[in-house]
């Protein structure tokens, strides 16, 4: 009876937290042998749209309707935008401004994290342009000095980029040093390991395949349990004036 429909899931007015077990698959328009898991979206009140892309051989991802970002959890893929055709393995990641003509496709099965938003214009500075990286390549900084703690920034942190996504890496018992209370908005895939989270005045045990919505203003503190690692990809909007 499908444990009397126990879940980890929870929904809250200022954040939730999804796990596998209640994730729905629904293609997008320009999709091909590919489906999507759409963890949030404006339907929920965020200003932007994150979902798992899980493509099937000869897989085609689609248009995007905003700037968008991508990031390979699993297989590869080729992208081919601006007369190249770059492939992008594990850790593998892009930036794709607004409007850009690209194609996503694999050749065999792969598993993407794909980040969408309207592009906020900024008097007198420039869109960004495409960007290609690999997370493992990234430099990481401590956060805040607690060298069990490390962060790799995938996107600069000029402000032609109206958002920033993160990895989070913590050794076992490592935590962040407050809890936190900001205008930003996250989106957050927990990438491998554990922990616990607390949104508001709730505290969830968390894992890898997780993905938590926190909305603006929502109180979040994370520690990692257990004997690995734990790992996040972390989304957050910035470098733009609040009543723009």
């Amino acid at each position: 009876m499908f444990n009397l429909g126990h879940s980890r899931s929870r929904t809250a007015g200022d954040h939730f937290l999804l796990t596998p077990d209640t994730f729905i698959r629904s293609p997008f328009p320009g999709m091909r042998n590919a489906v999507a898991i759409v963890h949030v979206s404006p339907a929920a009140g965020a200003g932007f749209t994150q979902y798992t892309a899980e493509l099937a051989a000869n897989g085609v991802l689609g248009h995007a309707a905003a700037q968008r970002f991508l990031y390979v959890l699993g297989g590869s893929i080729s992208l081919t935008a601006e007369g190249q055709r770059y492939t992008l393995n594990a850790n593998g990641y892009a930036y794709i401004p607004e409007d850009l003509e690209h194609s996503i496709t694999s050749a065999q099965p792969a598993r993407l994290a794909v980040i969408e938003k309207k592009y906020q214009v900024l008097d007198g500075v420039e869109a960004p342009a495409l960007l290609i990286g690999d997370e493992t390549k990234v430099a990481s900084a401590a956060l805040n000095g607690d060298e069990d703690l490390q962060v790799r920034p995938l996107l600069p942190s000029d402000t032609a980029f109206d958002f920033a996504v993160n990895t989070m890496s913590y050794k076992p018992g490592a935590a962040l040093s407050q809890t936190e209370i900001h205008v930003m908005e996250h989106g957050l895939l927990m990438l491998t390991g554990g922990g616990i989270y607390k949104l508001a005045d709730q505290w969830y045990p968390v894992t890898a395949g997780d993905f938590i919505y926190m909305a603006p203003y929502c109180p979040q503190w994370f520690g990692a349990l257990g004997k690995e690692p734990a790992k996040y990809l972390i989304y957050k909007d910035w470098n733009r004036h609040p009543l723009a």
